[in-house]
C-alpha cells in the first residue's frame, strides 16, 4: 500500500466541512435587493473564523473574515459591534438575519438566510467545539500580524 492511501489518514476539513454557498440580497436602499452568492468557509486552523467570499457577477469578489461565535448569535439575537454585525430579520416566510459590514471603504447591508446558515455552522463546531476554537492559536503570530499587518513582522 502506498503511503498516501493509508486508511488511517485524516480527512481534510473541507470534505468534513465543506464550503457553503448561500444565495443572499444585498439591500442598496430601502427598496432595491441585489442578489449575490456567497461563499462560507471554515478552515480548522482557524476554527474562530469564518470565511465569507462575496462573489461578485462583475467584477472581483470580496473576503471577509467574520467570528463564527457573531455568526452563530447573529443568527438569533444582536450580535457584533464595530465592523461586523448580524440581527434576525423580523419574523416572515423566510428565517433571515441581517449581516452589516463596515470600513472606510465599504458600506453593505445583506439579507442573509439562516436555515442553511444554521445547519453549516452546526457541522462546523461539531468538528471543532466554541470551548476549544482558540486551542493551538499561537498567540505571538496572532498579535503581530494584527498590530502590524500580514506578512510586516518586524524582528
Amino acid at each position: 500500500m502506498h503511503r498516501d492511501q493509508s486508511p488511517l489518514r485524516a480527512r481534510s476539513a473541507p470534505e468534513l466541512v465543506p464550503s457553503l454557498f448561500l444565495d443572499l440580497d444585498q439591500m442598496l436602499d430601502e427598496f432595491t435587493r441585489l442578489p449575490m452568492r456567497a461563499k462560507f468557509s471554515f478552515d480548522p486552523d482557524m476554527p474562530a473564523v469564518i470565511t465569507v467570499e462575496f462573489l461578485a457577477e462583475r467584477g472581483p469578489s470580496l473576503n471577509w473574515r467574520i467570528g463564527r461565535g457573531l455568526l452563530h448569535l447573529g443568527l438569533s439575537a444582536m450580535s457584533g459591534s464595530g465592523d461586523v454585525r448580524m440581527w434576525p430579520t423580523l419574523p416572515g416566510e423566510r428565517p433571515s438575519s441581517w449581516l452589516l459590514l463596515e470600513s472606510q471603504e465599504v458600506e453593505a447591508l445583506f439579507e442573509v438566510p439562516t436555515a442553511q446558515l444554521a445547519e453549516w455552522l452546526d457541522a462546523t463546531y461539531r468538528i471543532t467545539s466554541s470551548e476549544a476554537e482558540m486551542d493551538g492559536l499561537d498567540w505571538d503570530d496572532f498579535l503581530m500580524e494584527l498590530l502590524d499587518g500580514p506578512g510586516t513582522h518586524s524582528e
